[in-house]
């Protein structure tokens, strides 16, 4: 394995530098027990949207540059065929994705022999409005749940009914954009609540599991992951980006000691 851009002292918190396509082939077969990704939306078109009330460019930098179809699918494709290598039998794959890529998404899923669990939609009660009044306001994003394996996958149900109230869990996931507190120590055009990372790795996994992000942003799913007593392991080519995930988990873990997961695992989540 390549040596890491940071790792916490504990171990169970990694984050790579580099291009995905090279270093998942550097991690071991069947090791991972969930992945979420978030992959480029391929939004950055030159258009504009609107933030906090004011007109603001959609691109996000060269990552996310609008291609032709065939390029983004077999973009989708490759990570994806990647990715289903070092899932556990037991494992999940999580993709979050809008109507731009989740279609093509879906699409290799079930070329690559997935099988779909949940299309979870992600309700925004706050998003911004629609600048050219020409369609609906988008409010929405797809959250793809799937698995690569015919045997019995980690599904927490009764967890999950719990917070709901003790009423099973719908798919449409109601949650505010990332707070300016989870931004405060800076921002990522496509940033996610961390509520959100914590109910799917809740869901789909157990205290010492490994959890895999090869599009790591600003890191919301390592520190959820880490809050949550996982292992994590986040891949970046941005090193903006990893400066960022690195400040944000020595900001909330600073006083974190080096515990063993068995010992963290006492503590009360």
């Amino acid at each position: 394995m390549i040596k890491p851009y940071f790792q916490s002292d504990d171990g169970y918190f990694t984050l790579y530098r580099g291009d995905c396509f090279d270093i998942i082939k550097t991690i071991k077969g069947s090791s991972v027990d969930m992945i979420f990704a978030d992959p480029p939306y391929f939004l950055s078109n030159n258009g504009t949207t609107c933030k906090s009330g004011r007109r603001v460019s959609v691109n996000k930098g060269k990552w996310d540059k609008s291609s032709d179809i065939e390029q983004i699918h077999k973009f989708n494709k490759r990570w994806i065929r990647l990715c289903k290598r070092v899932l556990d039998v037991c494992a999940t794959l999580w993709i979050s994705g809008t109507y731009h890529n989740i279609y093509s998404i879906g699409l290799a899923l079930q070329e690559l022999e997935f099988k779909i669990l949940n299309n979870i939609i992600w309700q925004k009660p706050n998003p911004p409005p629609n600048l050219a009044c020409r369609c609906f306001t988008h409010s929405t994003e797809t959250i793809l749940w799937a698995k690569s394996d015919k045997s019995r996958h980690c599904f927490n149900y009764k967890d999950m009914k719990k917070i709901n109230n003790n009423k099973q869990m719908k798919d449409v996931w109601t949650f505010t954009s990332p707070s300016k507190k989870e931004k405060s120590n800076g921002k990522h055009p496509t940033q996610k609540p961390i509520a959100l990372l914590e109910r799917i790795i809740l869901a789909s996994t157990n205290i010492g599991d490994l959890v895999l992000d090869p599009f790591n942003g600003s890191g919301t799913t390592g520190i959820a992951a880490y809050r949550l007593h996982r292992k994590y392991i986040g891949i970046e080519k941005e090193k903006k980006y990893l400066d960022l995930t690195k400040k944000r988990f020595l900001s909330e873990f600073k006083n974190e000691k080096s515990l063993s997961l068995e010992s963290r695992s006492k503590e009360t989540l």
